[in-house]
């Protein structure tokens, strides 16, 4: 047994625990940025342990889930099972020699006993104690008892299990950073080792936080029912207890708890796939149980960096109310952070969505990207998530004659979208392709927005008498496809006159 301190002057240790179980869960990285923050305020260290035990559950692709994901968000840690550390292994199942030690002493002292119970006398014992609307506990058949005497017994299992041995005056209050005193119910004799040889979380989480020197254990509000639990195994084993901050659980709208079954962005890795920032999802993250900071006129500043949050970072400030998950918020947010982003990095963030979407192939051409450059910098006010760009960047990137349009945009045309679209390519053959000189060199006859949108006006909103709110309308339809489009001139450019000009004879030889 190892005695790293976790003294109050000790420096601080934080740790994120996960279970592999499955796909990982958005409030695991509503804990690991917690604890990050205030490990990085203080100098501290930040710890990432796999906590493996549960075998029945255990997912095999789920920790590689889990590095990709905190990875992605930037969530990095300073010891774990990728990357090593002094407190290695930091799997729960590379380390079961390390909890059989505890194990013994707490039987030898006294403080914990086998069971030979079978999981059907067990469930049986929970039936009968709930019709008889009692407290449901195990009933300590096992407690006092040599293998010989319990095996006389119904329900007996040959492989034991080990058990606590819960007083009836055990401490049921303990102090938490962000909750003052908290009260908790009495525990009962809770399984510490199965069957199988591996600890339950309530053993392996002490002995691990203790043999990793963790100075804080924050978690979520659900775990404050266990914490008297873990309080007596410290006591027992004489070792210095962390300090407990119990973080208030993420909710829905319905104040119903969040889980993957019913909410898909409960899983991590949907904010990913469907085109949210990383930075703004932690911004996101931070706003949940936190205050935003106030500006110099008193407003709330609600977009931050990680470092302005970890900066600002005080237990004292955590909301102990569940916070709701809007992800109406979170959307705008996220538009917010890519109306900031620059040219050059939102395109290369485009880039995967687009080629997941069939627009981009493979290995995109030099050409195709500077086109993208364009097209994102027309559009970038336009969309609040990365995946919702492809249905106004495919317009760029087909074929004229295999341009799709859309019905809504087809039946949204009036009866005088033919003599619009006649008027548009009169107007727009005298103007020629650039030759690549700017500013105010450029002729007035260029093939330039700021030349396209003059020659149209002029064309239709004046030549016609058609107000500009309803002009475009066909234009837009036959350039793009759809009812909403990126704007309008630019795109003309952008596509060049070639395409743009074969695209209005398209839609008009259409219409007849």
């Amino acid at each position: 047994m190892t005695t790293p301190s976790t003294a109050p002057d000790a420096t601080p240790r934080l740790r994120v625990a996960p279970s592999p179980t499955g796909d990982p869960h958005v409030g695991t990285a509503y804990m690991a940025l917690f604890n990050l923050a205030f490990a990085r305020q203080q100098g501290g260290r930040f710890v990432l342990r796999v906590e493996d035990t549960d075998r029945a559950r255990f997912n095999p692709t789920s920790e590689a889930q889990l590095y990709d994901t905190l990875g992605w968000l930037g969530l990095r840690w300073d010891e774990g099972p990728d990357v090593g550390g002094p407190y290695a292994p930091y799997r729960q199942s590379e380390r079961l020699e390390t909890y059989r030690p505890y194990v013994e002493r707490l039987i030898a002292d006294g403080h914990a006993y086998h069971c030979w119970c079978s999981s059907e006398r067990l469930a049986a014992m929970r039936d009968r104690q709930q019709k008889l609307k009692q407290p449901t506990g195990y009933d300590r058949l096992c407690h006092g008892k040599t293998r010989e005497e319990r095996a006389e017994l119904e329900g007996f299992s040959e492989t034991p299990v080990v058990r606590m041995l819960v007083p009836d005056d055990a401490p049921t209050t303990f102090e938490d950073v962000i909750r003052g005193t908290v009260s908790a119910p009495r525990p009962d004799d809770q399984v510490i080792l199965k069957a199988d040889g591996f600890p339950t979380y309530h053993l392996a989480v002490v002995v691990d936080d203790h043999e990793m020197g963790i100075t804080h254990v924050v978690r979520g509000e659900e775990w404050i029912s266990s914490t008297p639990k873990h309080v007596l195994l410290y006591q027992w084993l004489g070792l210095t207890p962390p300090r407990f901050a119990h973080m208030p659980l993420l909710r829905n709208e319905n104040k119903s708890k969040i889980s993957k079954r019913k909410n898909p962005w409960a899983r991590l890795a949907w904010f990913q796939e469907q085109g949210y920032l990383p930075e703004a999802v932690v911004n996101f993250l931070g706003l949940l149980a936190y205050p935003p900071a106030k500006g110099e006129d008193g407003s709330d500043v609600e977009k931050f960096t990680f470092e302005e949050f970890s900066r600002d970072f005080a237990w004292s400030k955590v909301n102990t109310v569940g916070p709701i998950f809007d992800l109406k918020k979170l959307d705008w947010l996220n538009g917010q952070y890519i109306r900031d982003l620059e040219l050059g990095d939102l395109t290369s963030r485009l880039v995967p969505f687009l080629q997941a979407d069939g627009v981009l192939g493979e290995s995109p051409t030099m050409g195709e990207l500077a086109r993208l450059k364009s097209i994102a910098e027309q559009i970038q006010t336009r969309v609040n998530l990365l995946s919702e760009a492809a249905p106004m960047v495919r317009p760029f990137y087909v074929a004229d004659d295999e341009l799709e349009l859309a019905q809504d945009a087809l039946d949204g045309l009036k009866d005088d979208a033919p003599a619009v679209l006649d008027a548009a390519i009169a107007a727009l053959d005298g103007l020629h392709k650039p030759d690549g000189v700017l500013g105010e060199n450029i002729a007035a006859n260029q093939w330039h927005a700021p030349q396209i949108e003059a020659a149209l006006r002029e064309a239709i909103v004046e030549g016609m008498g058609i107000k500009p709110r309803f002009a475009f309308g066909p234009l837009r339809t036959a350039v793009s496809g759809q009812r909403i489009s990126p704007p309008l001139f630019e795109s003309m450019e952008i596509l060049g006159k070639p395409s743009t000009m074969a695209r209005l004879r398209g839609l008009r030889e259409r219409l007849g």
